[in-house]
């Protein structure tokens, strides 16, 4: 493989009609095809079926029959979707009676949130990520209060309430922090390159039609993420293959990539040459490489705050190099990582992508690093009472920010399959595929 950044994954993820990304010197991060356009890259498939020259979808397995044409569904490849075992398809207004429904729609949205309370898929490294930043986030919450209520309401406050309960919670808090950036960096690293597409599609004759039609289901994911049997790496089995005698029950499936590292079950760390070639000019491996580096300076933070510790940190120069100055580091990492996270899922850099989640993730968790950033900043002058509160208020806000995106996150790795309603052009292919 040569040093060409464009082949991190198979070339279809690249051509320069279909792929785009917020900065032309990064790899695409956005891929959106006409379902037709996929179907002809079925093995052994040369042409789709056609009725009146028109290709068409049918029935959508969801209970809604009709025809629409395959132009008006598309699937929607994204990087960020694809290291969390995600599979979006993109459908016109039209077309949105006769193929799987929105999954924005206010019941959809509801559903997803029940799940939050009754699906516990530990297995998918994704889920674990979300839940541990959420973990760590209320832990956050709760030093919080620890360090900023005595401050607003004296009254409340408890014996080593900031200093003790505060510290110890720093620390924890800080913890799982590092863990959840340790799980977030092996889902990037392990990240699928099989192009996986993960919805079925069945060819099926409709006999009260007199027609062919297609039928859109759930289904033949490769990424890792559902394997009960491994947290990273190797994917599910899917048997690609002839599932039926007749030629007109076709599966899409996952095409392979020539990349010949994507044959590893799994890895710890990416080699040079991949590294080199392919994860720094990933958008997202940069995102999720400043988080890690920010919570690991940041856990120095949480480390010294523990209360032997600490109070032996009786000079200002000893606190502001050992506690508040890692603080602002880590935090900066934050930022940068938050920022990162909101470029991926962006047409361009100055467009904001409001109606993806991976957005608002990356912009919570932004704010998030703001806060925690400024609280080690005014930590340096926390002699000043006033100074001292700000600084805590700080800490107070951010966390509950770090807390809405990972909640946010949480919901997202649960929701595997995002339907979305857009009413793209027939120029859509081109220009990144908006209209």
């Amino acid at each position: 493989m040569g040093d060409n950044p464009h082949t991190h994954f198979d070339a279809t993820h690249h051509d320069d009609d279909v792929a785009f990304g917020p900065f032309k010197f990064l790899n695409p991060t956005t891929r959106r095809v006409p379902l037709e356009y996929a179907r002809n890259n079925v093995k052994g498939r040369t042409t789709p079926p056609q009725e009146n020259g028109k290709e068409i979808v049918g029935k959508t397995g969801l209970g809604n029959a009709g025809d629409v044409r395959a132009a008006d569904v598309h699937r929607k490849w994204r990087s960020r979707d694809n290291r969390k075992g995600r599979h979006a398809i993109s459908v016109k207004p039209s077309a949105a009676h006769t193929v799987p429904r929105s999954t924005s729609r206010p019941r959809a949205v509801l559903r997803g949130i029940l799940r939050m309370f009754t699906s516990y898929p530990y297995y998918d490294v994704s889920y674990l990520v979300a839940a541990i930043f959420t973990i760590g986030s209320v832990v956050w919450v709760i030093n919080a209060f620890f360090v900023w209520l005595p401050l607003e309401k004296p009254s409340t406050e408890f014996s080593g309430e900031i200093e003790d309960a505060g510290g110890i919670t720093a620390f924890i808090g800080a913890t799982i922090f590092e863990i959840g950036s340790v799980f977030l960096m092996l889902e990037a690293i392990n990240e699928d390159r099989t192009g996986c597409f993960g919805w079925a599609v069945e060819e099926v004759w409709e006999e009260e039609e007199g027609r062919l039609g297609m039928k859109l289901e759930k289904g033949n994911c490769r990424h890792h993420h559902g394997n009960k049997r491994n947290l990273v790496g190797k994917g599910k089995e899917v048997e690609v293959g002839e599932q039926s005698t007749s030629w007109l029950h076709i599966i899409y499936h996952c095409k392979t990539s020539k990349d010949p590292t994507a044959a590893r079950s799994w890895q710890w760390w990416p080699s040079m040459h991949a590294l080199r070639t392919q994860y720094l000019h990933n958008i997202g491996f940069l995102a999720c490489s400043f988080q890690m580096l920010g919570a690991t300076i940041f856990w120095i933070a949480g480390f010294t705050a523990l209360p032997p510790i600490f109070n032996r940190l009786t000079s200002t120069a000893a606190q502001n190099g050992a506690y508040w100055l890692p603080q602002v580091i880590g935090g900066t990492g934050f930022i940068i990582s938050g920022a990162l996270f909101m470029l991926e899922t962006q047409k361009n850099w100055w467009l904001p992508a409001w109606g993806t989640l991976g957005w608002h993730i990356g912009a919570w968790n932004l704010i998030g690093g703001i806060g925690f950033t400024l609280c080690g900043a005014l930590g340096f002058g926390s002699a000043n009472s006033g100074v001292a509160y700000e600084a805590s208020l700080a800490t107070f806000w951010g966390s509950w920010c770090f807390l809405i995106g990972s909640v946010i996150q949480w919901y997202e790795s649960l929701e595997k399959y995002p339907v979305e309603v857009e009413d793209f052009g027939t120029k859509d292919v081109k220009n990144g595929g908006e209209k």
